[in-house]
């Protein structure tokens, strides 16, 4: 059995037992998060949202919070002296499904 939860703007396809890494959410490690936005579950009976799936949701427990590796942001312009660096860590929180209700 899977679903299709969206979350921070994506959409992702889950199974049970599965580690996923989302945008960071504010839940403490270890706790235990509910996925409500739950878009399809498919497997032996499959069931389509419009746009949410009814009374499906997704449970998730939070391994850890972290942050992405550093992407470097360099701004150019030529014959003007301009040269910007910047980087950038986007934090995440990774979590391992647990199960899925439908």
């Amino acid at each position: 059995m899977y679903a299709v939860i969206e979350t921070g703007g994506k959409q992702l396809k889950v199974e049970a037992g599965q580690a996923i890494f989302v945008e960071k959410l504010d839940v403490n490690e270890g706790d235990v998060y509910t996925f409500d936005k739950v878009l399809f579950v498919g497997g032996d009976d499959t069931k389509v949202g419009a746009p949410y799936v009814e009374g499906a949701t997704v449970q998730a427990k939070v391994e850890k919070h972290g942050k992405d590796k550093k992407v470097i942001v360099y701004k150019y312009q030529p014959k003007k002296h301009y040269h910007k660096k910047q980087g950038h860590r986007q934090p995440y929180t990774k979590l391992i499904i647990e199960a899925i209700n439908a």
